[in-house]
C-alpha cells in the first residue's frame, strides 16, 4: 500500500503517454491548476460516469483555470477508444505499471462482492500552480469527482 498525499505535499512528477502516444508531464501544467484523477479501467460504468461528468464540467473547470487529466493502467489505444467514444477531450494517460498510481497513494486493498484484492483506488487531486497538492480525495465515488473539485475551487 502506498502512502497517501496531504495538502501542501509536492505532487509526484510524472511523464506518461496520452491517448495519442504523446508524453505528458506534470511540469506541462506549471502555472495552472490541474485536476488529476485516477480511474481503474476505461469504458467501464463507473469510469465512464466519472469521465463524462468531468467532460460535462470542463467548461466550468477551464473557466476557473483548471485543466483535467485522467490516469489509468489502460494502454494508450484503449484510452484513445474511450476518448473517441465519449468525446472526452482531455488527456488520458497510460500508467500500465501503476508506478504513478502508487506514487500518488492510489494503490491499495479493495473489495468486490466480498472478495478482497489490491488495485487502483479511484482518487482525484487538485494540484496548484506550483505543483503542490491542494486537495486529495481518496476512494472518491465516480459521480463525486467533479462536484468535489468545483466545490473546493469555489470555497
Amino acid at each position: 500500500m502506498a502512502e497517501q498525499l496531504d495538502p501542501g505535499d509536492p505532487a509526484p512528477d510524472f511523464a506518461l503517454a496520452n491517448q495519442d502516444g504523446e508524453t505528458v508531464r506534470l511540469s506541462d501544467y506549471r502555472g495552472r491548476k490541474l485536476l488529476l484523477y485516477f480511474y481503474p479501467a476505461a469504458d467501464t460504468p463507473g469510469c465512464t460516469k466519472q469521465s463524462c461528468d468531468l467532460r460535462d464540467s470542463r467548461q466550468d473547470l477551464v473557466g476557473l483555470g483548471v485543466d483535467v487529466v485522467g490516469i489509468s493502467p489502460d494502454e494508450s489505444e484503449a484510452n484513445k477508444r474511450f476518448d473517441e467514444k465519449y468525446a472526452l477531450g482531455f488527456p488520458l494517460l497510460s500508467d500500465p505499471d501503476n508506478e504513478v498510481t502508487k506514487a500518488y497513494g492510489c494503490w491499495g486493498e479493495k473489495s468486490y462482492f466480498g472478495e478482497k484484492f489490491v488495485g487502483l483506488l479511484r482518487s482525484s487531486f487538485l494540484i496548484d500552480e506550483e505543483g503542490r497538492i491542494e486537495h486529495a480525495w481518496y476512494r472518491v465515488k465516480a459521480p463525486d469527482t467533479a462536484p468535489k473539485a468545483l466545490e473546493a475551487l469555489s470555497a
